[in-house]
């Protein structure tokens, strides 16, 4: 396949016109092979990534079936998103090691398959609980909230086969929080999440291992002059990278820019945080368990009101993101595909459109809608 007269998404991070070639699933230098994709008027990215999001389409992760990672899958994918590293929500020890188990199996599945799966890649697991704080429960269940124990996150683990690559915790909630960190850094990535922890709390965590903020600014205290809390620990910790909700809802628009001045464009990844709503109507849906309601794109607990999640994709974020709080699309695009590869440890492989690298390629008109998506190598959409 030879994409051909597009804007194409540079290794620095640019757009130049230019052809992509594409032979045996991944980008090649050249090729004689293949159909050819006039993509004349449309930007060329690589495949994004979202490494937190639950679901969409009617579908989460912690529904525990083959049929919902696939319905998953195949909707993201064609959204532009092919990489995916869904999160599991705070519940019952015994319901999570099946959610994992169940993804294991479905990965396993999916890579002996003979035919090439149309849907996203799984890439990995973002636990999100249940080590967290009731305090910054948010929509997470706090009767299933636990403390830190390495018995059960190496048993979240194994039971992932190596799926989980982030066990969030609230570090104020366990006195022996840095004993934990150094335990498992190596292995997985340690996040602050639904933690309600001060700056020299969460400053101790990120110096003992931890590296990974989740959705940074939900469910943690506030930046303020005096109390910094995670913000200020995240900012002064350069190995920390700090998810983003870019929805419109959970964040302001200048508090987004202040944050890509703050942090710079390499510690920040996009995600979307999606839950089963996103791709559906407004309505009554569940998250974890939790009864809530969607209006507008905006997901709210029904018993309190509380955000709960967003509605809307990964696309969709980036696309908010450049249109409606002026960060360059050059930029939105590297902390949505480059940034979450690299975070997952699979750029290597994947996250940007160079040769040898999996050929996940989305074509985006002038106001960033998506036209067209290569995953693989074959046009899916």
């Amino acid at each position: 396949m030879i994409i051909k007269n597009a804007k194409v998404y540079a290794k620095d991070q640019t757009f130049a016109e230019g052809d992509i070639h594409i032979e045996n699933g991944v980008f090649c230098t050249q090729t004689q092979e293949g159909g050819i994709v006039d993509a004349k008027g449309c930007y060329a990215i690589p495949g994004l990534i979202d490494l937190h999001f639950h679901g969409c389409a009617g579908h989460d992760i912690c529904d525990g079936t083959p049929q919902a990672l696939s319905n998953i899958a195949e909707h993201e994918a064609a959204n532009g998103i092919t990489g995916i590293c869904p999160a599991t929500m705070t519940l019952p020890y015994e319901e999570l090691l099946q959610i994992l188990r169940n993804a294991a199996d479905w990965q396993k599945n999916r890579q002996e398959a003979s035919d090439c799966p149309k849907g996203a890649d799984l890439l990995g697991i973002n636990m999100e609980g249940p080590f967290i704080s009731v305090a910054k429960k948010g929509a997470q269940d706090p009767q299933h909230i636990v403390s830190c124990d390495l018995k059960t996150a190496q048993d979240f683990l194994d039971a992932s086969h190596g799926l989980v690559k982030f066990i969030g915790i609230a570090p104020e909630q366990n006195p022996d929080f840095t004993t934990f960190i150094s335990q498992l850094k190596d292995r997985v990535h340690i996040s602050l999440a639904h933690t309600n922890a001060d700056y020299d709390t969460a400053l101790a965590a990120f110096r003992a291992g931890a590296d990974h903020a989740v959705h940074l600014y939900n469910a943690m205290p506030p930046f303020t002059h005096r109390e910094p809390g995670v913000i200020g620990a995240v900012a002064d910790s350069p190995h920390v990278h700090a998810e983003l909700i870019c929805d419109g809802i959970h964040i302001h628009p200048s508090v987004v820019r202040a944050t890509f001045r703050m942090l710079g464009a390499d510690r920040i990844v996009l995600i979307s945080d999606s839950m089963r709503a996103a791709g559906m109507p407004d309505g009554s849906y569940t998250l974890g368990g939790l009864a809530v309601n969607v209006k507008d794109r905006k997901v709210t607990l029904a018993s309190n009101g509380a955000l709960a999640g967003s509605a809307s994709n990964l696309m969709e974020c980036m696309r908010t993101l450049v249109t409606q709080m002026g960060i360059p699309l050059e930029t939105a695009v590297g902390c949505a595909s480059v940034n979450p590869a690299k975070v997952l440890g699979v750029f290597e492989e994947r996250g940007s459109i160079e040769a040898g690298k999996v050929a996940d390629v989305v074509l985006l008109d002038e106001s960033l809608q998506v036209q067209a998506v290569v995953k693989d190598g074959v046009q899916i959409r």
